[in-house]
């Protein structure tokens, strides 16, 4: 596998895309929020929508004060760092600038690598085809499950089993299986209360 972290001075970092807009899923859903899409994944889900991430060479490089400044000169006060893969690099040098702009810092990542700087909110998305480190289930803020069938379900329990006490447990439809994924996680959350149901509203909003 190769390590894109030791393959740049974490100064700068290979950006596919930013763009303010509203968090479309998860606990943070309706929330502003700066995105931070970094290339570069080797997890590579078939159902992913950012398949355009995958190659970090495709990407334009970015100085990491220059992101934090982008940031901040929108006003908002929260950034998402997501992917593509973003724990493929070190995203130490990232955070720092973000703090430094006074912002808070929400990661979303599959859990398949170990952490690199500091955040206010974890949101781990594991896939099966390379399953989340347990370090990174115990710092789950929230954990987001793609659900497409019942033996999804079951990976989602087995990675609750791993968070820690207070972490937010979400299932989410695969958005090409969705009609048969809502009913499947509906009558799933009515059983395990626990779980709760996170929408894609972006989609449904047609907004990035």
């Amino acid at each position: 596998m190769v390590n894109l972290a030791s393959q740049n001075d974490c100064m700068s970092l290979p950006v596919t895309e930013e763009f303010y807009s509203v968090q479309g899923e998860g606990c943070n859903t309706g929330r502003a929020a700066y995105f931070i899409r970094l290339a570069g994944c080797d997890v590579r889900c078939p159902f992913c929508d950012s398949k355009a991430t995958w190659n970090a060479a495709h990407s334009t490089p970015a100085n990491v004060a220059d992101i934090a400044a982008r940031a901040a000169g929108t006003g908002c006060r929260n950034v998402v760092i997501t992917g593509g893969e973003p724990l493929m690099h070190n995203l130490a040098p990232l955070c720092e600038a973000l703090r430094r702009q006074g912002l808070s810092i929400w990661l979303e990542t599959s859990g398949a690598h170990s952490l690199s700087g500091s955040f206010d909110w974890i949101c781990v998305s594991p896939k099966t085809a390379r399953p989340p480190l347990d370090e990174m289930l115990l710092n789950a803020d929230e954990l987001k499950v793609v659900i497409s069938n019942a033996n999804d379900l079951a990976f989602a329990e087995q990675c609750a089993a791993k968070t820690r006490q207070g972490c937010a447990l979400m299932l989410q439809a695969e958005w090409d299986s969705r009609e048969t994924a809502y009913q499947l996680m509906f009558n799933y959350v009515l059983e395990h209360p626990a779980w709760r149901i996170s929408i894609q509203t972006h989609k449904i909003l047609n907004i990035r």
